[in-house]
């Protein structure tokens, strides 16, 4: 449950970056939480690999999760536009992910099963 929850704040931690980085464009004052979320996206990913989440599902879910939350956020932060395709291209990016760990899972199985 660990793993998931720093997989989680790494998730936040990107997300806040890439949205202050939009803001400091016209505010330099954000640079500071835009350094400061990446250096922590980055640091609680690689804590998520170190507690043995394997690195495609880590990634994978990191990536699709902030792309999503990105691209609701920056429509509700800063009236990005918000289409129907690109509604589609969000689904299918979490669809992908959700692929993969089943995919890592239906892994796992197998090799817990070869082993008895």
């Amino acid at each position: 449950m660990r793993k998931w929850l720093m997989l989680a704040a790494a998730i936040a931690c990107e997300v806040t970056a890439t949205l202050a980085l939009r803001a400091a464009l016209d505010q330099p004052a954000w640079y500071a939480l835009v350094a400061a979320g990446y250096a922590g996206a980055f640091a609680l990913l690689g804590a998520v690999l170190r507690a043995g989440l394997g690195l495609g599902v880590a990634y994978g879910i990191w990536g699709a999760s902030g792309v999503a939350l990105t691209a609701l956020l920056a429509t509700a932060i800063y009236g990005d536009p918000l289409t129907g395709t690109m509604g589609l291209g969000i689904a299918l990016v979490i669809g992908g992910v959700l692929c993969v760990e089943l995919g890592a899972q239906a892994a796992h199985r197998r090799e817990a099963g070869a082993r008895r």
